[in-house]
C-alpha cells in the first residue's frame, strides 16, 4: 500500500504536475454549470456521469451535451462573470508551493478553454500551460460546434499531451491529479510507482487519503 508520505514523496520529486480542472481545481463540472445556466441543468447533469465513468467516449459525450446546451458567446462570457468558478481549497497555495519548487504546473482539462484560462490566470498558471476544448461560434455569437481537432476532446488525450510534453520539454517524472476516467487513462504515461499506476485523484467526498483501485482521494489540498 502506498502510504500518504510516498504520495507526498512524489510530489516533491516531480518534475511537472499536471491538474485536471472540473471538480478538482475548482469545486464545480463547468460544463454542468454551464447546461443550468442556460436550463438544461438535469439533463446535461446525468450525461457528465457517465462521461466521467468512461461509460462512453469522451467526444461523444462531449458532443452530445453541447448538442444540447447550444451555448452562445454571450452566455458564456455571462456565466463567467456572474458566476465564476470556486476554486478547491489549497489549490492557489499548493500551486505556488509546486512553482516555488521549480515544479512545472499545468492544466489539462476536457472544460473548455474560455472558462480555463480565467481560472488559469487566479492561480498563477501560464496560459502557455492551458490545454482545454475550444468552443466555436458564429458571427452572430451562436454556438457552431467545438474544436474537435483538440487532444482534449477525445479519450486518452490527456495521456498523449502528456507524452508530448515529456518528449518536448525534457520531463522525467509527471504526476497528473484528477477525478475522472481521462485523468487515469493519462497513467501512464504520467508515471507510475512500481507496478501500479500513481494517480493522484481529487473529490469532495471523501474525508481522508484513502487507497482505492491503485488511485488517490483526498479532502482538501494542503501544502506541507
Amino acid at each position: 500500500m502506498t502510504t500518504l508520505a510516498e504520495t507526498k514523496a512524489v510530489l516533491r520529486s516531480a518534475d511537472a504536475v499536471c491538474f485536471d480542472v472540473d471538480s478538482t481545481v475548482i469545486k464545480e463540472e463547468g460544463i454542468d454549470e454551464l447546461a443550468t445556466f442556460c436550463g438544461v441543468g438535469d439533463e446535461v447533469a446525468e450525461m457528465t456521469r457517465n462521461a466521467m465513468g468512461g461509460a462512453v467516449s469522451f467526444k461523444k459525450a462531449l458532443m452530445e451535451r453541447l448538442a444540447i446546451i447550444k451555448p452562445s458567446r454571450e452566455q458564456v462570457n455571462q456565466l463567467i462573470t456572474d458566476h465564476p468558478p470556486c476554486l478547491t481549497d489549497g489549490i492557489k497555495e499548493l500551486v505556488g508551493h509546486l512553482q516555488q519548487r521549480g515544479v512545472e504546473v499545468f492544466l489539462i482539462s476536457g472544460g473548455f478553454r474560455s472558462i480555463v484560462d480565467q481560472l488559469a490566470a487566479q492561480i498563477s498558471v501560464p496560459l502557455a500551460n492551458v490545454y482545454a476544448n475550444k468552443l466555436k461560434f458564429y458571427f452572430n455569437g451562436d454556438y457552431a460546434g467545438f474544436d474537435e481537432t483538440q487532444p482534449t476532446a477525445e479519450s486518452g488525450g490527456k495521456g498523449r499531451i502528456i507524452n508530448r510534453l515529456k518528449e518536448e520539454r525534457g520531463f522525467k517524472k509527471v504526476v497528473m491529479i484528477g477525478d475522472g476516467a481521462t485523468d487515469l487513462e493519462a497513467c501512464p504515461p504520467a508515471d507510475t510507482k512500481g507496478n501500479s499506476t500513481l494517480l493522484l485523484q481529487f473529490t469532495l467526498i471523501k474525508t481522508a487519503w484513502e487507497e482505492k483501485v491503485e488511485s488517490f482521494y483526498l479532502l482538501q489540498f494542503q501544502v506541507t
